[in-house]
């Protein structure tokens, strides 16, 4: 195999004449939450054979999947994270399940018509003949294999690289692009690649960027894709677990999409037990999505999407309130989420006595209390009675609220802040406004994961933040989204407010990421 050199690149795939993308609305899309078949004994030792004969138990359902997607006139469908060969595997153990990637100098290649150009590229093989079969391009993630020169200061120890991988498949089953996830999640068996890749390919119908799972989190490379390279439309394979009441899979997609006004394609694992479900396609107005924590089967979600995210969908049909996809359902239709006088954060909405709001509440007499939430330390003000104000400060940030519980409940609140940098399971740094429901009525119990609320609470958030990157999030009971009524910024707060709710508040937050102070 060929030894390949790093250096920071941009891909860019040309596939077609971009010259008829103009004419084109919307695409078909689908993204599959794949209930993986897990390896049981993954950190044993096994052979190239023993490992094939294990994935082809996952490409197969795959194969189901791009069949069913292709009767529904699917032009691109995502795979999730890990969905092949599973997870909690070790360097050594995860070797016989890596494929072999060709350098990009090598390409272009059709493995299903050329499967004699390289070794150890069956799984490769099996997707492109999925792509061509199903007249789709086909998004996967795998692992794969990449030699390295002991001259290369970042080649391992055992002279080659193990990259957790996104490939991407035309409809006639050419490798067009593959991406390395850059922030790591306690994978063991995988490399952090040298340089980060900014990964950006075009099809008849737009262009997309790539990224997996933790990057969301992160700079690199996704918000460089969006900021820089005026990506649009992003290609998402997650393993998520979920983590309430900030960080669901759904939630953090919802509020990515919302704040840079682009449209994801995200698709999960699903494994309720290990709390891992949660996939959508999402524009900046409205989604299909799938949340759902009872059962043990896949969900093949299907919707059209709009070339243009910033411009307003026609709904094809009826909305679905509660914002669900029925399991492995064809789904035409974009789930409505709130309001459409939302504002995207690059405009700013009016909103009158904003500063006699803020002054009011810094004039309230608060209770503070802390307590842990997402591992970090927030200081929290409960919520005394049916309407009021309140606010609460955290290093240099400061939020307010106004407030009103539209019924009557017995259900304690709390808004909640936190300036500062997380520690566990990754290192970033943060600010947030949160109001979130409690799980009972001792403030102890503030910050811990809730599902479920009766309470229908009108609201205004704001903070004085320091970073401009903020994403809105709103969260009503069973885990279901809605978008905020306005948000954006004035007078240098970020704010959202919600006048019309039919579930109860979970969570309403304003997520702040401080990139620069990472």
């Amino acid at each position: 195999m060929l030894a390949v050199n790093f250096r920071p690149i941009i891909v860019v795939c040309y596939l077609c004449s971009m010259v008829v993308v103009h004419a084109i609305t919307h695409y078909v899309a689908a993204v599959y939450e794949h209930h993986v078949i897990l390896n049981q004994n993954s950190s044993a030792l096994t052979s190239r054979k023993l490992a094939l004969e294990f994935m082809s138990k996952n490409l197969n359902i795959y194969e189901q999947q791009v069949s069913a997607a292709a009767e529904k006139g699917v032009q691109i469908i995502v795979f999730p994270e890990d969905g092949i060969h599973g997870f909690n595997y070790s360097r050594l153990s995860i070797y016989p399940y890596l494929d072999f990637l060709p350098p990009p100098h090598l390409l272009s290649w059709n493995p299903c018509l050329e499967p004699e150009n390289f070794q150890d590229t069956e799984v490769l093989q099996r997707l492109s003949c999925m792509a061509a079969t199903g007249d789709m391009f086909v998004v996967a993630n795998l692992g794969t294999k990449v030699p390295c020169q002991a001259m290369d200061p970042h080649c391992p120890q055992d002279g080659r690289y193990q990259f957790n991988t996104n490939v991407v498949f035309s409809d006639n089953g050419t490798l067009v692009a593959s991406y390395f996830k850059q922030n790591l999640y306690f994978e063991i068996g995988f490399d952090t690649p040298p340089d980060v890749q900014h990964v950006v390919f075009d099809t008849p119908f737009a262009r997309f960027g790539l990224f997996t799972c933790f990057d969301i989190l992160f700079y690199e490379p996704v918000v460089s894709l969006i900021e820089k390279l005026q990506v649009q439309h992003l290609l998402y394979p997650i393993a998520w677990m979920n983590q309430l009441p900030l960080l669901s899979s759904i939630q953090i997609q919802r509020a990515f999409a919302t704040r840079f006004n682009i449209n994801i394609l995200a698709a999960n694992i699903h494994h309720a037990t290990l709390g891992m479900t949660g996939s959508g396609i999402f524009s900046p107005l409205r989604s299909s999505y799938n949340y759902e924590m009872a059962g043990e089967r896949g969900h093949l979600i299907v919707a059209r999407v709009p070339v243009n995210p910033s411009e307003e969908l026609s709904l094809d049909g009826h909305n679905d309130l509660d914002g669900h996809n029925e399991p492995d359902s064809f789904v035409n239709t974009w789930t409505n989420e709130g309001s459409h006088k939302f504002t995207s954060a690059q405009v700013c909405e009016k909103i009158n006595n904003l500063e006699d709001f803020r002054n009011s509440t810094e004039q309230t007499n608060v209770n503070v209390f802390y307590a842990e939430m997402m591992y970090d330390n927030f200081t929290f003000t409960p919520l005394d009675g049916n309407k009021g104000k309140v606010h609460i400060c955290a290093g240099t940030l400061c939020c307010y609220l106004t407030y009103i519980k539209l019924s009557l409940s017995n259900e304690l609140y709390a808004l909640g802040a936190f300036d500062g940098l997380h520690t566990v399971h990754g290192t970033y740094s943060l600010q947030i406004c949160a109001l979130v429901k409690c799980v009972g009525l001792d403030v102890k119990t503030c910050g811990q994961e809730v599902t479920d609320a009766s309470s229908i609470v009108t609201f205004q958030l704001w903070g004085n933040f320091s970073t401009k990157y903020i994403f809105p999030m709103l969260v009503t009971s069973g885990v279901t989204l809605q978008l905020p009524d306005h948000w954006g910024w004035k007078d240098n707060y970020c704010y959202m407010n919600k006048t019309k709710m039919g579930l109860g508040l979970v969570t309403a937050a304003l997520y702040g990421r401080y990139y620069e102070r990472d």
